[in-house]
């Protein structure tokens, strides 16, 4: 009885959403392991560059920093990255500060975005869903892999930084350019939610990647785009005559995170920047897995 209720279960076609009788012992939560996915992607040669390429970051500034001398300020205006040369944690916090606006926004929209898109442009797509790997199955497999590769970029880059810097300069408190220390591990703890936030904050560029993915064939288009949207993003919210409307953007709290690293830390920016992020990137992800559930794949 259980295999003939198995073997009516209807599945879905590569090209329709039209029910078809599904094979004995199917079983759809077992098709596209997470695991499997996760090899697959982290066996890419554009995992392993972007990985390289977040790595190598920290020895740059190194030796940057070697040639140049030493960083102070400017008059009576000290900023954070005044401070990079002052201890591991300070050279961590300096890492994520020049990244977060640019660097960090490209493994984000790479991971999310050269997902369902690749398979696609390989033409592999139709032959995992007539496997048959259920759509939604398939969409959240590689949304989860994406997201996962997304944090694990985000916390390579200060783990790093903390390990080259500690060796350059020391393992000390964490100096606030406007007047006190956090100690060792506090400063540790703070890095934590600092990176905690930049990767909520960048769940927006992780929506519209994902989305433009399902929408064409083309993952360059999806990566390039969702990277693109952002920029214009970052670039309303330099407009400053737009007044209060630059808070319904995601750009506008990218740096909120700094209120983090202060001897009494500030939450209301993080709080509004997380709210404004999860909304986007909810909407982005409902309007991804809504489109491709109704979609043609014939590629």
């Amino acid at each position: 009885m259980s295999t003939l209720t198995e073997r009516n279960k209807p599945v879905e076609t590569a090209g329709t959403a039209e029910p078809v009788e599904a094979a004995a012992g199917y079983r759809a939560g077992r098709t596209l392991p997470l695991r499997v996915e996760l090899v697959r992607q982290l066996k890419r040669r554009r995992t392993l560059v972007m990985g390289a390429i977040l790595a190598v970051l920290p020895f740059v500034l190194v030796i940057a920093f070697a040639i140049g001398g030493e960083p102070d300020g400017r008059g009576n205006r000290v900023n954070l990255m005044d401070t990079a040369t002052a201890s591991g944690a300070n050279f961590a916090a300096v890492n994520l500060f020049v990244s977060a606006s640019f660097l960090l926004v490209i493994p984000v929209a790479l991971f999310c975005g050269d997902t369902v898109a690749s398979e696609a442009g390989w033409s592999s797509l139709r032959y995992l869903l007539a496997a048959p790997v259920p759509r939604m199955r398939l969409l959240w497999s590689k949304l989860i892999v994406g997201l996962g590769l997304s944090l694990a970029a985000m916390v390579l880059l200060p783990v790093v930084a903390i390990a080259v810097g500690t060796v350059a300069y020391g393992w000390g408190p964490l100096q606030i350019p406007t007047g006190g220390a956090l100690d060792p591990g506090t400063a540790a703890q703070r890095l934590v939610v600092v990176v905690a936030y930049l990767f909520v904050s960048q769940l927006v560029t992780a929506g519209l990647a994902f989305w433009l993915s399902t929408r064409t064939d083309a993952p360059l288009g999806a990566v390039g785009g969702a990277v693109g949207l952002t920029i214009v993003g970052n670039v309303l919210d330099a407009v400053t005559a737009l007044g209060d409307w630059r808070h319904f953007l995601p750009a506008h709290w990218q740096f909120a995170w700094a209120d983090a690293v202060q001897p009494t830390p500030e939450w209301s920016g993080m709080i509004q920047g997380t709210a404004v992020s999860v909304t986007y990137a909810l909407v982005l992800f409902a309007l991804a897995f809504r489109g491709f559930v109704r979609k043609d794949v014939v590629s």
